[in-house]
């Protein structure tokens, strides 16, 4: 016999579902039976097919207070952000609206139907001196992507909703759609025989998207309140990093140039001994992040590399 707690639906409401996180947050929850998802993104349309989708630009504040009471979801998983770096610095304004105001406004209303809000973040908000971090460390952001990141989280926080904060750093996946991320751009690069220059003063753990996925979805089943570190297993370069991709994808190591962040003169200044701590959130989330190695299979066999 079935009974009427079997049939209720958890209402899942994904915003940013067209960004690299977002995608694969989708391809998740649409094949979930106990979820009624609803997907949002600026653009016109889904890049998923199949799911229910709104086009609402989270800077809009009426569009935001509606896209959430009409649709009254349990959860609010925010994927969405502003997150060129660089063009951060030179528009300041619209990543402010982004990272800030938009949060601000999801966050109202959130708490105006008692959701949670699952808020995605950054170990920007750190100043890359002394890392790799731990979720009580201070923050101080030296970028002002990191301190848009920060203030949209001090929103979250004072807000009223109740809200689980998953920090991340160096995003990775198989997302189908959009730009290629870091991962895609070293094997394209390589295979088109081109030099490429990689920094080797930077030091993360890279974060695979499927991993900040189960992060998600455990920190809701878990109910989890506050901010969780979540990143892969392993601390290394991202000169590092990019021989890793070398080697598994079996690609020419030599067209690698090593160089220092500063060669570059990015518009942004970078936190260079930065990554984050995960044992907070394997202890209380029960998270496992796969190897970096297992990671690249699945974007291997995804997406035919």
């Amino acid at each position: 016999m079935i009974s009427s707690k079997d049939l209720v639906k958890e209402r899942v409401l994904i915003v940013g579902s067209n960004g690299m996180l977002g995608q694969r947050l989708v391809e998740f929850y649409k094949s979930k039976d106990k979820v009624e998802l609803l997907t949002s993104s600026a653009e016109e349309n889904s890049f998923i097919d199949g799911v229910e989708y709104q086009s609402v630009d989270i800077i809009k504040k009426e569009k935001v207070k509606k896209l959430v009471l009409d649709f009254c979801p349990d959860y609010i998983i925010n994927a969405s952000g502003f997150t060129n770096v660089d063009a951060c610095e030179t528009n300041r304004e619209m990543s402010w609206k982004v990272n800030v105001k938009g949060v601000e406004y999801l966050a109202q209303y959130s708490r105006v139907i008692d959701s949670r809000m699952i808020h995605i973040s950054t170990d920007y908000v750190f100043d890359g001196k002394n890392g790799p971090y731990t979720e009580k460390n201070p923050t101080n952001p030296v970028s002002y992507y990191g301190r848009t990141k920060l203030a949209g989280e001090n929103e979250l926080r004072i807000s009223g909703s109740k809200f689980t904060i998953l920090r991340i750093n160096v995003l990775y996946g198989p997302a189908k759609f959009g730009k290629p991320d870091f991962v895609k751009w070293v094997i394209n690069s390589l295979r088109d025989k081109k030099q490429i220059k990689i920094v080797n003063d930077q030091f993360n753990n890279p974060t695979f998207a499927d991993d900040v996925v189960q992060a998600v979805s455990k920190s809701i089943e878990f109910n989890k309140d506050g901010i969780y570190n979540i990143g892969g297993p392993e601390f290394l370069s991202r000169l590092e990093f990019t021989g890793r991709i070398a080697d598994y994808f079996d690609l020419d190591k030599s067209l690698i140039t090593p160089v220092k962040t500063e060669e570059f003169n990015f518009a942004a200044k970078r936190p260079l001994k930065s990554g984050l701590i995960i044992l907070k959130a394997q202890t209380e989330l029960g998270y496992k992040p796969h190897t970096i190695e297992e990671a690249f299979s699945i974007m291997k066999n995804e997406l035919s590399l």
